[in-house]
């Protein structure tokens, strides 16, 4: 692609070399440049692409985007000068790919909880509704009903734009994509523009990036400032940052709530573990998933719906067959009789919420049995918490390993029995092994009980020392569970 039309969207302090000049490739790791790309430097957490520039040139990029202009400018290769290269690389591959969100319709969901379910039943609403869409997600990538591998919520720009490029070269009509709060701060998603977007809630996560909750609070709220004036902005009533992350937008703003009059408002009317009978604004419609959190990520979902123009009760409709999304709330029976649910709630909030739809079904029928840890190199701060709410809303609780990364388990661990009160105690053991840490809570479990196995999810490894190891929860009970009907 020829080079001005790259940078058509740019503020360029300065071009030295050609700039009559075609790109073949764009990249922001030098390791992966070819001959012919164009290669951004970008000042990123772990490193400065400054430093590589070097490296670009000898692999034979023949433009470098830099903030700051290198000693030694070779003849053959055009150095672009920019104020900020983290702004522009999104909106250069945003170009590069063809402006792949001029093309189809992107929301985008942000909040700490439930943007994967939200992102993904929309995604699947939309295609059972007949429509060919894209999912970016935690869990998966899909173009159609092709699944591409995630590594990252929010892919980095040039990854993200070539994929929704090939959204839209192959037909997508929608993508849905989950907004992180790294991928709005480092502007991973500039360039892009969205027909919408959704805020779930707002916790403590993080903190090990953002520091405080206020830089996170806010990195969730530029995304909203960004929104333009033909786009939707959809954004929880419950939530008392809910407002505030639509006070500057230019978009047209709609509310959900389960409390307060909104444009979208749900009640629970029936709840078993195996669905709901809600109220949505004056319907009823029964669905698969479980709890009010959930109630709030179906009425996101239903308003978005309605917002791109489909028909309420279609909308509802679909909705009421919509499946939950691997790894959230996911229920499993023991031949014991008692019921396992396989959650990724890995933030106080989140496992708040999953406990509090367990006791709303179980009614004091049975126990809750909860094993839970914290990942490694993450936000320290929220591992007491997470203890201190699993003994709360627990009747017993297994402290145990979830991503240990360059930590050791056994700390993580003793971080997290330091939020257990005194009176809690005796309810809280640790098994550091995993596996054997969910053995432990199926041996306690009598029939009529409940085990939540929180903090993983859909995720099937376990990564320790920069090795991911093959681990399931799932296949994890559901192996227990085989070895009980023998």
């Amino acid at each position: 692609m020829d080079l001005q039309t790259l940078l058509r969207n740019i503020e360029v302090k300065k071009t030295l070399g050609a700039a009559d000049i075609n790109v073949t490739g764009i990249n922001i790791d030098s390791r992966l440049v070819k001959s012919g790309d164009l290669f951004v430097a970008v000042r990123g957490t772990q490193a400065d692409g400054h430093q590589f520039i070097p490296n670009a040139m000898e692999s034979g990029a023949k433009v470098i985007v830099c903030e700051t202009l290198p000693d030694v400018l070779p003849d053959n290769v055009t150095f672009v000068q920019v104020g900020n290269t983290e702004d522009a690389v999104g909106k250069i591959a945003t170009a590069f790919y063809g402006n792949p969100t001029e093309r189809l319709k992107l929301v985008g969901v942000t909040g700490t909880n439930g943007k994967t379910t939200i992102a993904t039943l929309l995604y699947e609403m939309f295609t059972a509704m007949g429509f060919k869409c894209g999912l970016c997600s935690t869990v998966c990538n899909y173009i159609g009903e092709t699944a591409y591998p995630t590594e990252h919520t929010t892919p980095d720009p040039i990854t993200l734009n070539r994929l929704l490029g090939q959204m839209a070269d192959e037909g997508c009509q929608y993508a849905f994509m989950e907004c992180s709060s790294h991928a709005i701060h480092q502007k991973r998603i500039g360039g892009l523009r969205f027909a919408g977007g959704i805020f779930t809630n707002l916790t403590r996560d993080h903190m090990d990036y953002h520091k405080t909750f206020e830089n996170y609070r806010d990195a969730k709220k530029a995304f909203f400032d960004t929104l333009g004036a033909d786009a939707f902005a959809i954004t929880n009533l419950d939530d008392k940052n809910g407002m505030v992350m639509v006070q500057n937008t230019k978009a047209q703003v709609k509310t959900y709530s389960q409390m307060r009059v909104a444009d979208f408002h749900a009640k629970i009317l029936e709840m078993s573990f195996e669905g709901m009978l809600l109220d949505v604004n004056g319907t009823e419609v029964h669905v698969r998933q479980v709890g009010k959190f959930n109630v709030s990520n179906l009425l996101a979902i239903y308003g978005a719906a309605v917002m791109l123009g489909r028909e309420p009760l279609d909308v509802l409709t679909v909705m009421s067959n919509l499946k939950s999304v691997s790894g959230r709330f996911e229920t499993l029976h023991s031949p014991k009789g008692y019921t396992a649910i396989v959650d990724y709630a890995h933030t106080p909030d989140a496992l708040v919420n999953v406990l509090n739809a367990i006791h709303e079904v179980l009614c004091r029928k049975g126990e809750i049995i909860t094993v839970c840890g914290a990942g490694g190199n993450r936000d320290k701060g929220k591992r007491p918490q997470m203890a201190y709410e699993a003994a709360r809303l627990s009747d017993k609780v297994v402290i145990t390993s979830d991503n240990p990364r360059f930590e050791e388990p056994q700390d993580i661990v003793n971080d997290m029995l330091a939020g257990v009160k005194d009176d809690q105690k005796e309810r809280v053991l640790a098994v550091v092994d995993r596996k054997e840490a969910i053995r432990t809570a199926c041996m306690l479990a009598k029939k009529g009980d409940v085990i939540l196995v929180a903090g993983k999810g859909h995720e099937n490894y376990q990564d320790v020392k920069g090795v991911k190891h093959h681990f399931d929860d799932k296949e994890v009970l559901a192996d227990i569970f085989k070895s009980q009907s023998e």
